[in-house]
């Protein structure tokens, strides 16, 4: 039997017993000791589909970073004013064939999820600001959102929950987001919350209302992502298409 949790958790528990030796003979001890006094989730194994859509995932982060450095070195040798025709030509095949493989590699995406999650990709597309990339990359993640119960535990996943440090006179944090999560996915909710404050009516009512009382337009847009990540469970959930005027009653 093998569980995977999150390393922070087994640092500060190291942490909370003052240890003064770090050597790998006390980590596997304190790590034993972690694993008999709390339940530990069994690690459950990705199958061919989904281990092979997270590669494709880093791949295409990788051609993406790739095709922009192009770019902007395409944009820099133009301003030089006499650019080299060679280097300048280099330059756009290489653009041409990253976007030639970015296109396969996001059509193999498309494929390989509507093998399975046909109609809960339809369902997500259907919410508005909700993009075909993040849609694909939530489903992939969330194993069908079988990982989670609640949409509480999916938002604490991604990092996009609330933290607050307040204690007593003295401590007066800043409210921030966590980011104790899966970086990318709450870099394409962001990305999406541009989108959904525009013409998702839920969404665009969260953003009015927070810049109405004075908060900053990032923060808004961070509250709605947080409402787009809710809005794609209840309907993953519920099997559902979106509905501007559908008051959910899953538990929050």
């Amino acid at each position: 039997c093998v569980s995977v949790v999150n390393p922070l958790s087994v640092k500060r528990f190291i942490q909370m017993k003052l240890a003064k030796v770090k050597t790998d003979k006390s980590d596997s001890k304190a790590i034993c000791e972690y694993g008999q006094m709390n339940d530990v989730p069994l690690y459950t194994a990705l199958n061919e589909v989904q281990s092979e859509c997270l590669q494709l995932f880093r791949l295409l982060d990788s051609y993406i970073k790739y095709r922009t450095a192009s770019k902007n070195k395409l944009h820099g040798e133009e301003t030089l004013g006499i650019p080299s025709k060679f280097v300048y030509r280099s330059l756009k095949r290489n653009v041409k064939h990253l976007q030639k493989e970015i296109t396969a590699i996001e059509e193999r995406l498309l494929d390989l999820v509507k093998q399975e999650q046909q109609h809960q990709l339809t369902l997500l597309k259907s919410i508005q600001g909700m993009g075909v990339k993040t849609a694909l990359f939530l489903i992939v993640v969330t194993d069908g959102f079988k990982k989670f119960e609640t949409a509480s535990q999916l938002c604490s996943y991604v990092g996009i929950t609330p933290t607050i440090r307040k204690s007593g006179s003295s401590v007066r944090g800043r409210s921030r987001i966590s980011k104790v999560g899966n970086k990318k996915l709450r870099n394409l909710l962001f990305l999406c919350a541009f989108s959904a404050c525009k013409y998702n009516k839920a969404c665009r009512e969260i953003y009015e209302r927070l810049v109405a009382k004075g908060k900053s337009k990032k923060l808004a847009l961070i509250a709605v992502a947080n409402k787009l990540l809710k809005q794609a469970f209840a309907i993953a959930k519920s099997g559902l298409p979106y509905c501007e005027n559908h008051v959910s009653v899953l538990p929050k």
